[in-house]
């Protein structure tokens, strides 16, 4: 056993970062849907924006502390968070408000993030301004993570969980417990674990509300894993 796990802990953390990219993939089937009936359903938008807001804050952050691995995974999240959230504002209603909140209420909330993030870097010193860009990317992880349960009323009140996307549930899953597992044993880093560990939360609450109403939502959910594995 004491062999074992450094081992293990040692796997988690090669694994971390493809998990964090696996995150920003995952919702690709799901788009691929919208795309295919031209329509979002009762999906969420703040998935795909926060993943892009969070994406541009960790990029700064790895930028500041001079760690190419963290900007540059960040920026596949940017990246493709800003691609998820143009394809879902293509096919969503302009008075859809239940997002939750409306489409330019999101752009408004990314746009100040950005111009905050920007500010704060290049007015502060490095040494002030990595502490506070890091305590606001471990803010927007947490909303990240928690995402899909924004859906949490329409879900109980419809009995149907298709507003929660499983793809990118899984993949939050393994992302987290592969950061927990890291950040307790190895890096000893509560910016790290302590947001993983809400995640895991999240994304256990969501796997669970899917189960309580997969009959409703069991065709969705088989071709989601479909799509995924093709």
């Amino acid at each position: 056993m004491e062999e074992s796990s450094p081992s293990f802990v040692k796997i988690c953390g090669v694994l971390a970062p493809f998990t964090s990219i696996a995150v920003c993939l995952a919702p690709i089937p799901t788009i691929n849907k919208i795309v295919r009936d031209r329509s979002v359903g009762s999906l969420p938008l703040l998935p795909y924006s926060s993943m892009f807001v969070n994406g541009f804050v960790w990029v700064v952050y790895g930028m500041l502390i001079h760690a190419p691995n963290v900007w540059l995974s960040n920026a596949v999240g940017m990246t493709l968070g800003l691609y998820y959230s143009r394809v879902f504002k293509l096919y969503c209603p302009q008075n859809a408000r239940d997002l939750p909140g409306t489409i330019s209420q999101h752009m408004q909330a990314a746009s100040i993030m950005i111009v905050f993030t920007s500010l704060i870097s290049m007015i502060l010193p490095t040494k002030k301004a990595s502490p506070i860009i890091g305590l606001e990317g471990v803010i927007i992880c947490i909303i990240l993570f928690a995402s899909p349960l924004s859906a949490l009323r329409k879900v109980v009140e419809t009995k149907s969980s298709k507003s929660i996307p499983l793809p990118f549930t899984m993949a939050v899953l393994v992302n987290c417990i592969c950061w927990i597992v890291y950040g307790t044993m190895d890096l000893k880093d509560p910016n790290i674990y302590a947001p993983n560990s809400l995640g895991l939360l999240f994304s256990l609450a969501q796997l669970l509300l899917k189960m309580i109403y997969r009959n409703d939502a069991g065709v969705d959910e088989q071709k989601e894993m479909e799509l995924l594995v093709t």
